[in-house]
């Protein structure tokens, strides 16, 4: 019998490449290719005739954690691991909430992917060593995972407080330069620090996320 195959991922490059490591086995049949999760799931209503989702996450329009919880929902006999350049703790705990049966990363060589989808249409779950060393420290402590990422962004320096509250009010460089005395040069290097500590890219992100974990 054929393992009836999709695979889901804003890169049609990267959907050639997993379809070259799939195409070495005659019993893969890959039935279809999606750019995003709302594409796969127009594509299940017309038929979901389907065995495995090998699925990105991080994709425009609906991202793969949220696709996995939809399709898990409407079609559960659907199997879905998820394939992603990312082995970080929040996406994996996301994934498995979510109901994925398995979290491989895109570097997988064409067997080990094969043997990771022979493993979890049996019942198995596929993971490679450091996503299940990763997801053993998950469930011994889940509530540490979930707060993780926020805690980490309470480190800044007094400066960078006061630079960041200048910058809640709609402030310009110059201006919060004029307020704290500091040169424009200097406010861009504080403004830059704050957002690679909250990791964020814009001051909307920033003063969100510093409200949130009450920095201003």
């Amino acid at each position: 019998m054929p393992i009836k195959v999709a695979i889901v991922d804003d890169n049609s490059f990267l959907i050639n490449a997993v379809a070259d490591k799939l195409s070495f086995f005659d019993d893969i049949n890959l039935k279809m290719t999606c750019l995003n999760g709302s594409k796969l799931l127009e594509k299940l209503s017309e038929n979901s005739n389907l065995d495995l989702i090998l699925m990105d996450i991080e994709m425009p329009v609906l991202n793969g954690i949220e696709t996995t919880e939809i399709v898990k929902q409407k079609y559960p006999h659907i199997k879905i691991i998820m394939l992603t350049v990312f082995d970080n703790d929040e996406h994996i705990f996301n994934a498995i909430k979510a109901g994925a049966d398995g979290y491989l990363l895109k570097d997988i060589n064409p067997q080990q992917l094969y043997t990771g989808i022979r493993d979890t249409l049996n019942g198995g779950a596929a993971m490679n060593p450091s996503i299940a060393l990763k997801t053993l420290k998950l469930l011994r402590n889940p509530s540490c995972i979930e707060n993780k990422t926020e805690h980490e962004t309470i480190k800044l320096t007094d400066r960078e407080v006061q630079v960041l509250e200048q910058l809640s009010k709609g402030l310009s460089y110059s201006a919060i330069a004029d307020n704290l005395i500091l040169s424009v040069g200097t406010i861009r290097k504080h403004i830059e620090n704050i957002y690679r500590k909250l990791q964020v890219h814009n001051k909307l992100e920033a003063v969100q996320k510093a409200k949130r974990n009450n920095i201003i």
